[in-house]
């Protein structure tokens, strides 16, 4: 879809552009619901090294690529010895790495010249950072978020960076997943997982001001209370058995229970979208432990006073 063109107006006359709604008409306008959706790892796991955008804008209306309003949710395969570059127009990216091995260079007007190397299991988070060149030394796949559709929407570019570059490395967050599954009383908390934070992020206590990540365990047999948001999640399945899902629905009963659920499967490398404002349970039906990273756009309600998460009794 391409982007409408501002309507012309003269320098002496701005009326041509302007428009009058009666109240009711236009209080509560009806645009596009973000959908439940799947991405399914097969579409990440052959073919050739490229960049493999999650793209829903054509049921959102949207005249850029776009997984939600805000966000930009993308895969990236590498094949072992090539090189893939990415780049986006952002404040924010997070990347997670569902396999392999690699390392990658940053580009760009704002951080130019860094370097990481990464490896399964590692988040990175980076800052206005224009491209990035990624070069892999075994078959690789990342899961890309960018909120590259916020800013085209508004019709901005990123001048600053806002949080300094992060590397949440797989051993760090399995030794805090570890502590924190070990702390009294975890096994009735809503949610058993880590939070990604940043230093310059410390009043959202978010992975950037506008993304937000969550290292989620979902044990054997568990099941996690359902609870709801007005954050969007892009949510990536790292390990799951059969048997292991998300139930989504719009209304919840007196006693907990979601009414008319959907069921999301949770499978490896795959990944699904939890609409905004619905309620959704986290359901271990098999023997093994479960991992899932849900990424929002939280950090941004969150600084906006607008997240409104509830949970159920």
């Amino acid at each position: 879809m391409t982007a409408a063109k501002p309507t012309p107006a003269s320098a002496t006359d701005w009326s041509a552009s302007a428009r009058y709604f009666e109240y009711t008409k236009a209080a509560d306008p009806a645009v596009p619901s973000v959908p439940y959706d799947v991405f399914p790892s097969s579409r990440h796991e052959s073919g050739p090294s490229r960049v493999i955008p999650w793209d829903l804008s054509a049921v959102l209306r949207c005249p850029w690529p776009a997984t939600s309003p805000n966000l930009l949710a993308n895969f990236v395969r590498i094949r072992a010895g090539e090189s893939v570059d990415t780049a986006a127009r952002a404040t924010s990216q997070l990347f997670y790495v569902i396999r392999g091995s690699g390392r990658s260079l940053v580009q760009g007007d704002h951080a130019s010249g860094r370097a990481f190397s990464w490896s399964i299991g590692d988040v990175i988070a980076l800052p206005a950072a224009a491209a990035v060149a990624h070069a892999a030394d075994a078959d690789a796949a990342l899961y890309w978020v960018t909120d590259q559709p916020l800013l085209d929407d508004l019709g901005v570019a990123p001048t600053t960076e806002r949080f300094a570059p992060a590397i949440y490395r797989r051993e760090a967050l399995a030794a805090e997943l570890a502590r924190v599954r070990a702390e009294p009383g975890a096994e009735r908390r809503n949610r058993m997982g880590i939070i990604l934070g940043n230093a310059d992020t410390a009043q959202t206590m978010t992975a950037t001001h506008v993304l937000w990540s969550l290292l989620n365990v979902l044990p054997a047999g568990a099941v996690q209370k359902p609870h709801r948001h007005n954050s969007v999640a892009l949510d990536l399945c790292i390990a799951a058995s059969p048997g292991t899902c998300t139930l989504i629905a719009e209304k919840i009963a007196d006693d907990g229970s979601l009414i008319d659920p959907i069921r999301a499967e949770w499978q490896p490398g795959s990944a699904f979208v939890t609409p905004p404002g619905l309620w959704h349970s986290h359901h271990n039906e098999s023997a093994d432990d479960a991992l899932v990273l849900p990424i929002q756009d939280a950090g941004l309600h969150t600084w906006m006073r607008t997240l409104d998460i509830r949970f159920s009794r």
